[in-house]
């Protein structure tokens, strides 16, 4: 894979900016849950904190699942079928009327969007730079049901943990209609180590999805030991150290650890309770326009912070800058010289900004 930048390893470079991008996305828990002093993810919260910049006011931007993945990578608010996470029917994206209005954003709901919807990874490679999706469990490139199926990679099982709900390059069209892009781009997390092993074959963006149980989705079982944020924490203390003792990270990269929404509450009848749902936003999230609450109970996916480590970035420091995913998305195009997507072109300020005034 080639990089960017295809300077030697063997010192590093003078940079304004990062160049290699890894952003980690876990599950389901808020801020105070994963920051605050009772947190069950020490190493998290604790020593990986310590070494890098902590946003204490980003939010996630809607419930439940699927509809924050699809926000990261391409700007485009929920709808009634991604806030379902698309699990009852892997659909087509029914489309009201022709093309993407004035916000970027395609009118209508379904979950495999059209060709015409463009993703960041469809800007990246427009401008030459490499990316790829890691996602653990799965067994083949761009794993995915069958077209107006039923989602057969649900719940966890032994053996196999991957959730198609968590890895957001399969509900694309312009991404699993090219089964060379899916074969060289969106892979397992067996492949990391390799990539990580040199700057020339580290990609610019790097998307890593833990399985059900280590991203923190699911509760302890036979097959997840601790569950929540113990399987998440020990998840990345496996992993975190090989992304920052690469050679890319090294020089020139950042690694970015979020959540793709805060908690959310169910009654016994498993409908969504109000109460204990956290579906605040920020930012003047947009409500639409294929849904009035992104947030199902509320206007947006509540607070989950995020930690981004780096060494152009300051250990132990804070930013109480209030950002949500689609703040993060804009940020990213920033750093890359690329256009804005979808709501991502509404969201300033971002979390990467700093890096941008080195300019």
């Amino acid at each position: 894979m080639r990089s960017s930048n295809a300077q030697s390893t063997s010192a590093p470079a003078t940079v304004a900016r990062p160049e290699h991008v890894f952003l980690i996305i876990l599950e389901n828990k808020g801020f105070a849950e994963t920051f605050g002093p009772h947190s069950k993810a020490p190493y998290l919260s604790g020593a990986l904190r310590k070494q890098g910049r902590l946003l204490t006011q980003y939010y996630a931007t809607g419930h439940f699942s699927l509809d924050n993945y699809i926000t990261l990578i391409s700007g485009q608010a929920p709808n009634p079928e991604t806030q379902a996470d698309c699990i009852r029917l892997y659909s087509e994206f029914a489309a009201l009327g022709a093309g993407l209005d004035h916000d970027g954003q395609i009118r209508g709901q379904g979950c495999v969007y059209p060709t015409i919807v463009p993703t960041l990874v469809d800007q990246l490679e427009q401008k030459h730079l490499t990316w790829r999706g890691y996602m653990e469990d799965m067994a083949r490139p761009c794993e995915h049901p069958e077209l107006n199926q039923p989602d057969d990679h649900v719940h966890a099982v032994a053996g196999d943990q991957y959730a198609t709900r968590h890895n957001p390059f399969v509900y694309f069209h312009s991404i699993i209609n090219d089964a060379d892009r899916c074969r060289q781009h969106v892979v397992a997390l067996t492949q990391l180590p390799a990539d990580l092993s040199k700057v020339e074959t580290t990609p610019n963006f790097a998307f890593i999805t833990p399985n059900l149980c280590n991203d923190g989705h699911d509760g302890p079982s036979a097959i997840c030991d601790g569950g929540g944020l113990v399987s998440a924490d020990r998840f990345l203390a496996q992993w975190v150290p090989k992304i920052i003792a690469a050679p890319a990270y090294q020089r020139d990269g950042i690694l970015i650890i979020t959540f793709d929404e805060a908690e959310v509450g169910l009654r016994p009848n498993h409908q969504i309770d109000p109460a204990t749902t956290d579906a605040r936003s920020c930012c003047d999230e947009p409500p639409g326009p294929n849904t009035a609450k992104p947030g199902l109970v509320g206007p947006g996916g509540g607070r989950t912070g995020a930690l981004m480590l780096s060494p152009l970035i300051a250990a132990g420091s804070i930013d109480e800058t209030p950002y949500n995913h689609y703040s993060m998305l804009r940020g990213l195009e920033d750093l890359f010289g690329l256009d804005h997507l979808g709501y991502a072109r509404k969201s300033a300020p971002t979390p990467l900004d700093q890096f941008l005034s080195r300019q």
